[in-house]
């Protein structure tokens, strides 16, 4: 039986995140694991069976909802600043340590996606984390941003950054655009079938996500390398899950990441592209996830 509550934490500029903390049967303390949602998510996006399942293992689970995204508060909504959501996740850090029912020496991370890369940064730069699990992580945004983005639309890409920034400046919201989209003529960060069905393919709750981004999210995007910090990671026990085909956090370079990490680490390949783990491959990440937390955080 696992328990499910809400929890309301408040971050230093009064925003307020809001978390499901998933509790295993027995007493606690509990080893404990935080998860985090990926590039323009929420906890609704196939991440809670994967957190009860971790409950079940024994784990308590808090899984949030980025800043201006879900249930969380924050605004501009639908905004990514990969920095800020790694601020706001020591903060989740600090606030699980005050709870009676979580052991604040046993806090492991599982990172997904673009939260795989800030599992990566949280792990490298901050030791009260005891195992880092990073599935189908974004290591360089700057690299797979130069792939998706032909050489010769670059520079129109560029002069849509900085005429949404003048914008600003003259005190305009910030731009959007699609976040998915197969329609040429419309502009959109995902244009692949796996990531329209994907996130498409939702539950949440009307209201909770919109098919959008702010174009900013995306400038950021080009300058996100988290994998800089791998080898930082050490004596931090590292799991990483990458899948053989992925496109979209390309393969290449996680496996090219994953060589530069220090022991101890742990590779899991697993087949199909970047949404597999959460789809047809569920079994495999979630087993693989539990035994690496049960190894490094009872």
């Amino acid at each position: 039986m696992v328990n499910r509550t809400d929890e309301h934490i408040r971050l230093p500029d009064g925003t307020e995140l809001h978390a499901w903390l998933f509790l295993p049967e027995g007493p606690g303390p509990h080893p404990t694991v935080t998860m985090a949602h990926g590039f323009g998510g929420t906890k609704y996006h196939n991440i809670e069976p994967i957190a009860r399942e971790l409950a079940k293992a024994g784990f308590a689970v808090s899984l949030h909802d980025h800043r201006g995204f879900g249930d969380s508060g924050g605004v501009p909504r639908h905004d990514i600043d990969p920095y800020q959501q790694i601020e706001d996740w020591r903060r989740v850090v600090s606030h699980l340590q005050t709870l009676p029912g979580v052991d604040a020496d046993r806090i492991g991370l599982w990172g997904s996606s673009y939260s795989g890369g800030h599992a990566l940064v949280l792990a490298a730069t901050d030791r009260r984390i005891k195992a880092v699990y990073s599935q189908v992580p974004t290591v360089s945004g700057s690299e797979t941003g130069r792939r998706r983005v032909p050489p010769h639309l670059t520079r129109r890409l560029e002069e849509s950054f900085a005429a949404d920034e003048r914008a600003q400046a003259q005190g305009e919201p910030p731009a959007t655009q699609a976040f998915v989209s197969d329609d040429g003529s419309t502009t959109a960060s995902y244009r692949a079938t796996d990531a329209i069905e994907f996130y498409l393919g939702h539950s949440a709750p009307e209201g909770l996500w919109e098919n959008k981004v702010t174009v900013q999210s995306n400038r950021r995007f080009r300058s996100y390398d988290p994998g800089h910090l791998i080898d930082q990671i050490a004596p931090t026990p590292l799991m990483m899950l990458v899948a053989t085909g992925d496109t979209v956090a390309p393969t290449d370079l996680a496996l090219r990441a994953y060589e530069r990490a220090l022991e101890p680490k742990e590779l899991v390949l697993i087949p199909g592209g970047h949404f597999e783990p959460y789809l047809t491959g569920f079994e495999t990440s979630t087993a693989a996830a539990i035994r690496f937390f049960g190894t490094h955080l009872r």
